[in-house]
């Protein structure tokens, strides 16, 4: 499997050319290419993936390399949505900046990709659980981007209306995703350990995540909100959500014990 590994770099290369001539695209107000060569691109770097799960005999979600696979794809994935549906230029750069570095990331940091997979993950439930999760993550990644360009850097009032409306509709949907990926993981837990809930640390960050983005919604439904707290709270929120990506492997309450801290190899 290492050995397949190391083809990674030129599939990565091949589809973050392709991202890089979309987002040019988008900003010369070229949306035939900049659809062309986006869509091309997540087309090479998901045939990546789709032979890697061959490969492997399972799917790549194992590991924390293989999580950061499926982020690399879905970032330019949710930008080109929010470019198709508000014209929207500069996020479908941005994801393709944050997607280069988790490529990079996984260049300068390989790991034995195995073809072990415990009983428990070879549920059918397993593979939806982990994409829906991921697609959500790179929405709310999207959210966490326009939370931070309006607090800190739009200063155009009028604009600041569109702005906030693209960065709700990314917190709905995205949410709606976290909600989806939480009842996919129950149904899953039930089928391996005979309960849906068990207030596993992973589960316990996953439910304060969910709970926080739904507060943001609630707190936007009122008239008289502040947008800096509005965005403060998103800020916060993507903080939570890498806890409970990636943080709870170094928490000394999950070792060894939660069920849901990826392997590092």
């Amino acid at each position: 499997m290492l050995e397949f590994w190391n083809y990674f770099i030129y599939f990565a290369l091949t589809a973050m050319l392709l991202w890089t001539a979309g987002a040019w695209a988008a900003w010369k107000d070229k949306k035939t290419i900049a659809y062309s060569t986006t869509v091309a691109g997540l087309l090479i770097f998901f045939s990546y993936i789709l032979v890697m799960w061959i490969t492997l005999d399972r799917p790549p979600m194992r590991t924390m390399g293989e999580t950061r696979l499926w982020y690399s794809f879905f970032l330019p994935l949710a930008g080109i949505i929010v470019y198709s549906r508000w014209n929207y230029k500069w996020l479908l750069s941005f994801s393709t900046v944050l997607s280069l570095v988790f490529i990079c990331v996984n260049l300068l940091k390989p790991e034995i990709h195995s073809k072990t997979l415990m009983p428990a993950l070879q549920s059918p439930w397993f593979a939806p659980h982990v994409i829906i999760y991921m697609f959500a993550y790179a929405l709310l990644g999207g959210a966490f981007v326009m939370a931070i360009y309006l607090l800190f850097f739009k200063r155009d009032k009028v604009a600041i209306e569109k702005e906030l409306d693209i960065t709700d509709n990314l917190v709905y949907i995205g949410w709606a995703f976290l909600s989806l990926g939480m009842l996919t993981g129950a149904l899953w837990a039930k089928e391996a350990w005979g309960h849906y809930w068990a207030w596993d640390p992973k589960e316990t960050w996953a439910a304060a995540t969910w709970l926080a983005y739904l507060t943001y919604i609630h707190y936007r439904l009122r008239k008289n909100f502040s947008l800096k707290m509005a965005m403060g709270l998103l800020i916060i929120n993507f903080a939570l959500l890498q806890m409970c990506w990636w943080g709870i492997n170094y928490l000394p309450s999950a070792k060894g014990t939660s069920v849901h801290t990826y392997s590092m190899q």
